[in-house]
Parts: structure tokens; C-alpha cells; sequence
């Protein structure tokens, strides 16, 4: 049975049963509208977004996006801890990007110290390669959650098959599957384990062989490919107004990508290639994102011929913490060696150890912003020091901020069946909104 009232905007009905054609009648004569919550709990908007969208029929008439849901305060409770303690902290904002969290935050760290150029060799190789690998899992929890919200279910089963192998080398090399606080202020927790570049490659060559199971399931798929070829457009103008960058720009037509245009970690000296579409839909994305993973896939192994024996930490102790990490039986930990040498033989080093752990370092006062390119887009981190061993205040552009502004312009127009197609093309974490 429905109740009605009238408002400013007109007569809104209230439906308690689920009773459409009692609305239908009672609003005989007047122009149908209903409005619908999809969210905060709900299996295709990637986290608590909710999405408030006004209906005629099947038709997406408006289209609104609310976030706050997360309540995070990762931001402010980094104000709290010393700068070290802050990787535990930003690496679980998009739990599924965390290397570059981890990356962003630590650059602008490194750029306020003034030791960017200090950086060793291999611990920028690894730094890559890491990011590589963490684009490849981001990608394919995209692809696979995609797949499954609009119907492809054996997409998501390949997917998240692939993204095991990845998650298992996370936990070789740093102690843990996801929120890895492994990229530390000066380089890398801990270096690679011994045996673990035989096994990168012999993930990367599976993996080559695997991607192929969903591209060719899914390109050119006629079921596939009228679902989202033509839905969801997003021009250029519309990325340029509102900040949108990551696969949605570069549907467009435009190759942004900061490893490119704005290079760092020496990713000008890899050899790799921006893949771009023109049509601007949700397909372009779908194909730019599975073209990306053969891209990233090229980066690794061109990082594995790079690794050279070497430090995978800055040499000034006084900033150098924890350097001396190795997985192990038990997870993550301080080396035997090195715990010998702080408890047994020498009381400085004890000292320094207990006071660098405790109060961590100081940073000159200053702010620095450090963009890189994450698989959603551009990350930046804004760090601000007050000359103390905590930050002042830090703030992130996380790109699944910027981009859920393009909710209107992609859902607007369409059927409400679209809007699961261009949501999943977004690929929002809301780890990453609600900071």
C-alpha cells in the first residue's frame, strides 16, 4: 500500500510492500519519478559508495554519488605517529594499490630529507618492480569484479586465480599478502629473498599464459561488447574538467600517464608502451586495462635483468630504519644477525636502535607533493613538516576521489543496468575516498 505527500517539487510516494501498482494509480496524471539508493551495501559498488539515482522507467534521469561511509581518518592519525609509522598507515587507504600508497608517501618524505638522489639501485629496481606487480593485481581484481557484476562469472574466477600468484610473491618478499608497509623512507623494509627472482619469472611466464584465458573470453564478445560498447561515455573536455585521469583519460585518445610525461624511479629508461582508445566508453576501458597488464608485465622483467647485488636502504643510519628485515618462518622480523648485534655486543647500536625505533626521525621543516601513476590514475602525496618526527599534516589525491566525480556524466542518460558496467570501469576503492 502507498502513502503519498506533497513537497516544493511535488507529490513523493512511499511504497510499503513493494505495491508499483498502487503508485502507479495514485499518481495517475502525474509525471513518474522514482528515486532509488543503490548503496551504501551493495555487491557492485566496490565498497560503502552509495549512489542516489532519479528513475523514469529504466532510464537514469540523475545520477548523484555520496562517500563518507569508510570513516578512515587515516590522514589525521598520521599526525599521531612518526614518519616510518605512516607507511602502516597510508597502505591500507586503496588496500588494493598499496605499493603506490606506500610509493607517494615515501617520495615526499625523501624529497623534504633531500636524499632522492641517495636512493640505491636496487632498491629503486625493486620499487618498480613492485609497483609493476601491484598494477597487475589491482587490473585483474578489476577486470575479474567487473566481469562478475555484469554476468561473466568465469571472468572473475580467472582473475582472482591470477591474482593468487601475485598475492604469493607479497607475502614472500615482505611477510604479508596486503597492507604491506614495504616501501619505507630511504628504500625497501627488507631485501628480496633468496630463490625470489626465479620465482617472479616463473610467475610472469604463467601469467602471460593466463591473461590470455580472459581476453580471449571477453574481446570481441558479442554478449560482452554490447553491454558496454557505448555506455558510459566520458569525452576528454568532461576528463579535463573534473581532474579525471588513469584508464579513463587515456579512453580518450590521450596517453597521460605520469610514468611517461612526468617520469620517475627511472621509469624513462624502461621500455613500454601507453595503451590508448578513442571511443571513451566502458568497452575502451576494459581494453586499455588488459592491455596495460601485458605492459607491466614487460616492466618486471626488464626489472629482473636490472638487479644488481646492493644496499636496499640509504646509508645514513639516522634515517635508515628498519633496514636489517627478513621473512621468515614466524612472517616479518629483525634478522638473527642483527639481533645478536643490537643485544649482545653493542650497547650504542642497542641505543640507537631503541630511540630511532621509538622516536623516529626528524624532517626538515617544509612541504613536498610526489605524483606517480597508479592503476586508477594519479596518486600524490602532500607532506607537510613542522621540523618534528611526525608529520605536520598529510593529505593524498587519491584518483577514485577525482574520478567518482564523473558519476553524472557516465550514468546520466543511460539504463540502470549501465550503471553497473560504468561503475565497474571506475574502479573505485573507497579505502582511498574516505582517507
Amino acid at each position: 500500500m502507498s502513502t503519498g505527500y506533497e513537497t516544493t517539487e511535488g507529490r513523493v510516494h512511499t511504497v510499503i510492500g513493494g505495491d508499483w501498482d498502487s503508485v502507479r494509480g495514485a499518481a495517475e496524471g502525474e509525471k513518474e519519478r522514482v528515486v532509488v539508493n543503490m548503496g551504501p551495501q551493495h555487491p557492485s559498488t566496490h565498497g560503502v559508495l552509495r549512489m542516489i539515482l532519479e528513475l523514469e522507467g529504466e532510464t537514469v534521469t540523475e545520477a548523484r554519488g555520496a562517500i563518507g561511509y569508510l570513516h578512515t581518518g587515516i590522514e589525521k592519525t598520521m599526525e599521531y605517529r612518526t614518519w616510518t609509522q605512516g607507511v602502516t598507515l597510508v597502505t591500507r587507504m586503496d588496500y588494493l594499490t598499496q605499493f603506490f600508497n606506500e610509493t607517494a608517501y615515501c617520495m615526499s618524505v625523501e624529497r623534504l630529507l633531500g636524499i632522492e638522489d641517495q636512493i640505491p639501485e636496487r632498491a629503486k629496481v625493486i620499487r618498480v618492480m613492485m609497483l609493476e606487480l601491484n598494477r597487475l593485481n589491482s587490473h585483474l581484481v578489476a577486470l575479474g569484479t567487473g566481469g562478475m557484476e555484469l554476468g561473466a562469472l568465469t571472468a572473475m574466477t580467472n582473475g582472482f586465480r591470477d591474482r593468487e600468484l601475485l598475492l604469493d610473491l607479497f607475502e614472500g618478499i615482505t611477510g604479508l599478502r596486503m597492507n604491506n608497509a614495504y616501501i619505507r623512507p630511504g628504500g625497501v623494509a627488507n631485501d628480496l629473498p633468496e630463490g625470489m627472482e626465479r620465482k617472479i619469472a616463473e610467475t610472469m611466464t604463467q601469467l602471460k599464459r593466463n591473461l590470455q584465458d580472459n581476453a580471449n573470453m571477453l574481446i570481441d564478445n558479442p554478449i560482452w561488447v554490447r553491454r558496454n560498447e557505448g555506455t558510459g561515455y566520458l569525452p576528454l573536455t568532461a576528463c579535463v574538467a573534473l581532474g579525471i585521469t588513469g584508464p579513463l583519460l587515456r579512453a580518450t585518445g590521450l596517453p597521460w600517464d605520469l610514468r611517461k610525461t612526468q617520469p620517475y624511479l627511472d621509469y624513462e629508461t624502461y621500455e613500454f608502451d601507453v595503451p590508448t582508445e578513442t571511443a571513451a566508453d566502458n568497452y575502451a576501458r576494459f581494453l586499455i586495462r588488459v592491455r596495460e597488464m601485458d605492459e607491466s608485465i614487460k616492466i618486471v622483467e626488464q626489472c629482473l635483468d636490472r638487479l644488481r647485488p646492493g644496499a636496499v636502504m640509504v646509508e645514513d643510519k639516522r634515517i635508515a630504519w628498519p633496514a636489517q628485515l627478513q621473512v621468515g618462518g614466524d612472517g616479518q622480523g629483525n634478522s638473527l644477525e642483527h639481533i645478536r648485534h643490537i643485544m649482545g655486543t653493542s650497547m650504542e647500536a642497542l641505543i640507537h636502535h631503541f630511540k630511532l625505533v621509538t622516536e623516529g626521525f626528524t624532517v626538515p621543516v617544509g612541504q613536498a607533493y610526489v605524483p606517480i601513476e597508479s592503476p586508477k590514475g594519479e596518486i600524490g602525496a602532500h607532506v607537510v613538516s613542522d621540523g618534528g618526527t611526525k608529520p605536520y599534516r598529510v593529505h593524498f589525491r587519491d584518483p577514485s576521489f577525482n574520478n567518482l566525480q564523473a558519476i553524472p556524466t557516465l550514468c546520466e542518460g543511460g539504463m540502470v543496468a549501465d550503471v553497473i558496467a560504468s561503475v565497474a570501469s571506475i574502479d573505485p576503492v573507497m579505502g582511498g575516498v574516505d582517507r
